[in-house]
């Protein structure tokens, strides 16, 4: 098959054409030009920005193309304008966030979105990021019709992710210790690692299958407890323990959310969290253990350090705060 990937060099991107090359396909990968120039050699590059011009992908013809970087509907817009219906299947990675909420805990692909955001909306902000995504969905079926699938993943993890939420807990556990766990063992967590969410839509693209997915892994049912005891027995050494802190506690010392990435806080849309895989799994997602990931992510990140700073506290901070906890309680 001729692929085009649009933003191929970065996280999710890069595992897609590291998978659709490795399952023998042409790839194409569209991007700006301002990271992974020098990857994929086998591979054409076009250099392009999706906001300004697009006339490289005149007159080209693809089976099939995969859209990682759509963020707002005019992006949609002029790339299917672009290909000029050229483009074969489109498949458009979009986000659990654009549920309405309250969710029911396993909710399916079925249920409520938010409201659409208006197609002139230009930032993305927590209030926006969500109705932008219904709204690229909208559009994709608009232009594509019926030949368009749509994923929608939790919490995307594995080597490369230059946004190291869940890398930050496997650095941290792996240096051992007391480790500040925050909020409750009970609330629930998803994610999916970034290499099986672009072998299965690979799989998704070669078998032309259409729909809506949720890109999740484990269970609805899982929870940030089982998470973090998972990074521990992969990669904690021996004495290595969790303190749970409760997230009220940690609010009112001024601690921020990005201080502990993944943590729930006291978001009252924590269901987001608990969305049923079984469609997905249906058409081949095979999602390999948290334990699993933890380790290999330890072993990338030890032969390619981040360049991309951490939001996550100081091991100072941290233990200040444990301090105060246990003098407190």
């Amino acid at each position: 098959m001729k692929i085009l990937v649009v933003g191929g060099t970065r996280f999710v991107g890069r595992h897609i054409v590291e998978s659709a090359l490795a399952h023998g396909h042409a790839v194409t990968i569209m991007h700006r030009g301002k990271s992974g120039a020098d990857l994929f050699p086998t591979s054409e590059h076009l250099i392009a920005d999706r906001d300004e011009d697009l006339a490289v992908l005149a007159h080209r013809e693809f089976d099939a193309t995969i859209d990682v970087s759509a963020y707002f509907p005019h992006q949609v817009r002029s790339l299917a304008a672009a290909l000029g219906g050229r483009g074969g299947h489109y498949l458009y990675v979009s986000t659990v966030s654009v549920y309405d909420k309250p969710l029911a805990r396993g909710y399916d692909e079925s249920s409520p979105l938010l409201p659409a955001a208006a197609e002139d909306v230009d930032e993305i902000t927590n209030d926006t990021y969500g109705p932008l995504k219904v709204t690229c969905e909208q559009v994709a079926h608009e232009l594509f019709g019926e030949n368009v699938t749509i994923i929608r993943p939790t919490y995307v993890i594995g080597p490369w992710d230059y946004t190291r939420r869940f890398t930050s807990w496997v650095e941290r556990i792996s240096a051992g210790g007391e480790v500040l766990a925050p909020g409750a063992p009970s609330d629930p967590t998803q994610m999916i690692d970034g290499r099986d969410m672009a072998d299965w839509i690979i799989g998704l693209v070669e078998s032309q299958t259409r729909g809506v997915f949720h890109a999740v892994s484990p269970s609805g049912t899982y929870t940030f407890g089982e998470l973090l005891t998972d990074v521990v027995v992969a990669v904690g050494p021996p004495g290595t323990t969790l303190t749970w802190v409760d997230s009220a506690w940690l609010l009112a010392q001024g601690v921020d959310y990005e201080e502990f990435p993944l943590w729930a806080g006291d978001d009252p849309a924590i269901d987001v969290m608990t969305a049923d895989p079984a469609a997905a799994i249906a058409t081949g997602l095979r999602a390999r253990t948290i334990r699993q990931s933890s380790a290999e992510i330890l072993a990338h990140i030890a032969a390619n350090p981040p360049v991309e700073p951490s939001t996550r506290l100081s091991d100072e901070r941290e233990a200040s705060l444990l301090q105060a906890w246990h003098t407190s309680h």
